[in-house]
């Protein structure tokens, strides 16, 4: 079987972060999201990868992804952003007559993605993940009838239940055409809810696969600390940089190769990336520095620093700074600051 994980979108409404790169190459606990995604697909033993991707974002892909381990990665194009059944059909000379796995490169899961080709494997019929939220509204939604799907609806104002369209399915071939029998939405896109509705329509079985765990959708910014800290919860402890004796670590923590760290205290969980400078600091949890990125008397709850941000005296929480941005105290903070920004905080309460 083949996956096809969908990462043309550009995400703008993660900016400013998404302001020069796609938000599949955020980092989230460590690691571009993109990453992140390709570990579960490695992790079910599938090596072959086709990759959607725009032609403005092809470059930055192979860039992030030169070096991907265990996985063959074949780059698609999606020319222009018509819908996701359209970024489907892009993959389907990739695919050929196989089954595929499809993934959006943005979506994450706790149980992994072994669960839902399990289900496939036993039914044998297309396969849908869903999981039950609150507020289906911003989702595609499903109508179930036992374990199959009767009726999808994408982003109903009145949904007809809680069962939301998570971004993982599983196909057979005939998914193809049915893309090309629907036509596109009030907004001009190809759905990949109207594709599914007409595979029911003609009478294709396809079931539900009910998420048992946590699953994370990261389209806003405060997704992707939603994320870490989910992520988080595997993070294995190492220390390959500098920690000197006057640092205290409490839970799991990661000081990456090159890193310095001095009299701080780090709470975990805690990743301290690549020749990053940390000094009198106290961290976490839930905080990754970024490769090359600089934090000294300052102190950082629940916060995303990237590659060569700086973060001195300050007090920041619920925080993401872009590459290159830099806070100075003695202020404390909530921020969400783009790349190569700058912000003085004067002191007082957040």
């Amino acid at each position: 079987m083949k996956a096809v994980v969908l990462a043309a979108g550009w995400g703008t409404r993660l900016r400013p972060f998404t302001h020069t790169r796609p938000k599949h190459l955020l980092p989230v606990a460590g690691k571009p999201l993109i990453r992140q995604v390709l570990g579960m697909i490695a992790a079910t033993g599938i090596e072959e990868i086709g990759l959607v991707v725009s032609p403005n974002t092809l470059e930055l892909f192979r860039s992030a992804l030169g070096n991907e381990p265990g996985a063959h990665i074949v780059y698609i194009l999606q020319p222009e952003p018509k819908g996701l059944a359209h970024a489907v059909l892009c993959a389907e000379g990739f695919v050929g007559h196989e089954d595929f796995l499809v993934v959006l490169g943005d979506n994450l899961l706790g149980e992994g993605l072994r669960p839902v080709l399990e289900k496939f494997a036993r039914e044998r019929g297309h396969v849908v993940a869903l999981k039950a939220v609150e507020d289906p509204r911003r989702f595609g939604v499903a109508v179930v009838e036992g374990e199959r799907i009767v009726r999808l609806v994408e982003k109903p104002a009145e949904p007809p239940s809680p069962w939301a369209i998570v971004g993982v399915y599983v196909f057979r071939p005939s998914l193809f055409a049915a893309a090309r029998r629907i036509r596109p939405s009030p907004r001009g896109e190809l759905e990949i809810t109207d594709a599914i509705q007409k595979l029911v329509e003609e009478g294709e079985p396809v079931y539900a696969h009910f998420l048992c765990d946590w699953w994370q959708d990261v389209g806003r910014p405060e997704d992707l600390l939603a994320a870490q800290e989910r992520l988080f919860a595997a993070l294995t402890p190492r220390l390959e940089g500098a920690v000197d004796a006057a640092t205290r670590i409490q839970g799991p923590v990661a000081v990456e190769r090159g890193a310095v760290v001095r009299n701080s205290l780090l709470r975990g969980p805690l990743w301290i990336g690549e020749e990053a400078e940390v000094e009198g600091a106290t961290l976490g949890p839930n905080v990754a520095v970024g490769p090359r990125a600089r934090v000294r008397g300052a102190h950082l709850r629940d916060c995303i620093l990237m590659e060569e941000a700086a973060v001195e005296e300050a007090t920041l929480v619920h925080s993401v700074l872009g590459p290159r941005a830099q806070v100075h105290g003695p202020g404390q903070a909530s921020l969400l600051l783009g790349e190569d920004g700058r912000a003085v905080l004067k002191g007082g309460p957040a």
